[in-house]
């Protein structure tokens, strides 16, 4: 039986949500968002480059990978902006440790968005203020006030033939008064709407149509919640299977349609809804400027971050390009970090009500925000 992981609090409507998809196993950024007109990418790359015909334009000297074609509509309305050369000060090179510094946003306790939460203007407790879409919370999440972690709309559930237990809970807390009371009725009353939704199918708008692979379905479960205005606030989707240390087009290939299909689905069930979502795009590392005998890339360095939705500065490629002259690179071959990932995330949540306190969210981190 599927299970859910619940720490709930209480707190009313957010019509914003921000919505953060990891992609774990260190994607690709030159191969998503091609350096078209950087000489060092085809040298490096004969074998598995973009070529020029085949990307899709985004200025004069980047390209975007034909696969994820979906993010054109986003990018064409200006509410795509793409920062490249990103990533963190982690140098390990290493999934598990990247990973965890990243999440947590510095060798500190808690996630970085468990601190956003906590510290933001007005600090986010409804019971299903921060969803975690997989079996687990992520480290991102930890210390929330608030924060869910399930598979599905319906693991949010007291159970099949629950009436009974459900009005006696009900009962129980109207007759209390202390800190878990407004929790209480909290979660009851999200329990209650969630069993609605999925005593219904739901019906995407404006002819959007989701795939059947999990990420499409956690979009599609999440455009459920944010219309049916149940108070999310942050939501957490991983997609994962990015390693491509051989046959990188086999490996990666099918990750991005299922990124591009999946966005593109959203983007346009959203519509005008979509001013008050915003979608961050990140992964712990990018790869190695240079590919190897097995047709793939080993780890690397600096990749690239996507950022969708409501007051995004879109429609180009932002961060300083260090260029891919041998001189450049970083360590054993890399593209070097130019933008530090957090200075990608502060306008973000700026937008979504975080406090002018940046160092309760990043601390020991001397902050810089992008214009994005």
């Amino acid at each position: 039986m599927a299970t859910t992981t619940t720490y709930v609090s209480g707190n009313g409507d957010n019509p914003r949500t921000l919505i953060v998809v990891f992609l774990r196993g260190g994607a690709d950024g030159l191969n998503m968002v091609a350096p078209l007109q950087d000489a060092g990418y085809y040298k490096a790359r004969p074998r598995i480059a973009i070529g020029e015909k085949a990307a899709l334009r985004l200025d004069d000297f980047f390209g975007l990978n034909p696969i994820l074609s979906g993010l054109e509509p986003a990018w064409k309305d200006g509410a795509l902006g793409i920062v490249h050369a990103v990533g963190s000060e982690d140098q390990t090179r290493s999934h598990f440790e990247a990973q965890d510094l990243m999440e947590h946003g510095g060798e500190v306790a808690g996630g970085w968005l468990g601190r956003f939460l906590r510290y933001k203007d007005q600090p986010a407790t409804s019971a299903l203020a921060a969803i975690a879409l997989g079996q687990a919370l992520p480290e991102s999440l930890r210390g929330a006030p608030a924060a869910t972690a399930l598979q599905s709309l319906r693991d949010f559930s007291l159970g099949k033939q629950s009436d009974g237990l459900r009005k006696g809970l009900a009962r129980l807390y109207e007759l209390q008064r202390g800190l878990l009371t407004h929790p209480a009725r909290d979660t009851l009353n999200a329990i209650d709407r969630i069993e609605k939704l999925n005593a219904t199918e739901y019906a995407a708008s404006h002819g959007a149509e989701y795939s059947y692979d999990s990420f499409s379905r956690g979009l599609k479960q999440t455009a459920q919640l944010i219309k049916a205005k149940v108070g999310v606030e942050v939501v957490s989707i991983d997609l994962g299977g990015w390693d491509s240390h051989l046959n990188q087009g086999g490996i990666m290939d099918p990750r991005m349609r299922e990124l591009s299909r999946g966005l593109n689905a959203f983007y346009q069930d959203m519509g005008k809804a979509m001013t008050h979502v915003s979608v961050v795009v990140m992964t712990e590392f990018g790869r190695r400027v240079a590919e190897n005998s097995a047709f793939g890339t080993d780890h690397g360095r600096g990749s690239a971050m996507f950022v969708m939705g409501g007051g995004v500065t879109g429609g180009k490629v932002m961060g300083k390009w260090p260029t891919l002259k041998d001189e450049v690179l970083e360590g054993p071959g890399d593209l070097p970090v130019t933008t530090n990932y957090r200075d990608v995330l502060a306008p973000v949540l700026t937008r979504h009500g975080a406090s002018d306190d940046w160092s309760r969210v990043f601390p020991q981190f001397d902050l810089q925000p992008m214009q994005i």
